[in-house]
């Protein structure tokens, strides 16, 4: 995953609103959004090379989703894959903030990452390369490959088109939400980061939807929960050069809807 945007109960329509772009090699074989036969009521999509996923939802209101740091390489490629974070969370029944605690205390094990987990009423955040973690607040956040919030411009750009797409009709949210995720558009060399990668693939990786020779945005999923625990999970697939693939679609209702109520 390597844009994630997301609002915690920005109004009373709304539980949790997500909209995130997974950027991953062409190459990479990956299984589409649906239930995982060893857990079947675990609905997310599957990194076929190392098992793990990116961003899932479970019936019993767990989430959880996970982008990765760049950075010059510093670690060994012998390291886990940060991936299995997110299915050993989504998968087991540890409390949030007993995962939070683990991480503070192995996540160096893993190559950098950033990683928004917990029940749809109550999100953590945690990376392995910043200090900042704990329970998140009600609002808008947005996270790429850094730290989050950081300013980067498809972060900036994405969490006020999110918050312009949440004060619009609802019958209008999902639509909103894939016409970020679908922006193309590279941002001036002014605003770019410098992230250790040099400056044309600054400039190839700053939209939301990337496309490159070998690399891209391979899936966007929209998600979207009520405070009464119905959700709506969408995904949309995308090939070499963002070439459009499968479509897949869930409405579900969660079965601990008092965890969408929590507050954080």
């Amino acid at each position: 995953m390597c844009l994630l945007l997301f609002a915690i109960r920005p109004d009373p329509r709304f539980a949790l609103v997500v909209a995130a772009n997974r950027d991953e090699m062409y190459t990479r074989p990956a299984a589409p959004l649906g239930f995982w036969e060893q857990s079947p009521g675990l609905l997310a999509g599957r990194d076929l090379e190392a098992g793990g996923t990116w961003l899932g939802l479970t019936r019993g209101g767990r989430f959880a989703a996970l982008t990765n740091f760049r950075e010059r390489s510093r670690d060994s490629r012998e390291a886990p894959s940060r991936g299995t974070l997110v299915a050993e969370f989504l998968s087991g029944r540890e409390e949030a903030a007993s995962f939070l605690d683990r991480l503070r205390a192995e996540g160096r094990r893993f190559r950098g990452f950033s990683m928004v987990f917990g029940t749809v009423g109550r999100l953590f955040y945690f990376s392995n390369r910043e200090q900042r973690s704990g329970p998140l607040a009600p609002g808008i956040y947005g996270l790429s490959n850094g730290p989050l919030d950081s300013p980067w411009p498809k972060v900036s750009r994405g969490k006020e088109r999110l918050r312009a797409a949440l004060a619009g009709p609802s019958s209008q949210l999902r639509a909103g939400l894939f016409t970020l995720l679908s922006d193309r558009s590279a941002a001036p060399d002014s605003e770019l980061p410098d992230t250790g990668v040099g400056m044309e693939w600054e400039r190839l990786l700053s939209p939301c939807f990337v496309v490159t020779p070998v690399h891209g945005t391979r899936c966007s999923t929209v998600l979207i929960i009520t405070p009464q625990g119905e959700a709506y999970v969408e995904e949309r697939s995308f090939g070499s050069g963002g070439v459009p693939g499968t479509v897949e679609q869930f409405e579900i209702k969660l079965t601990v809807p008092e965890s969408v109520q929590g507050s954080a």
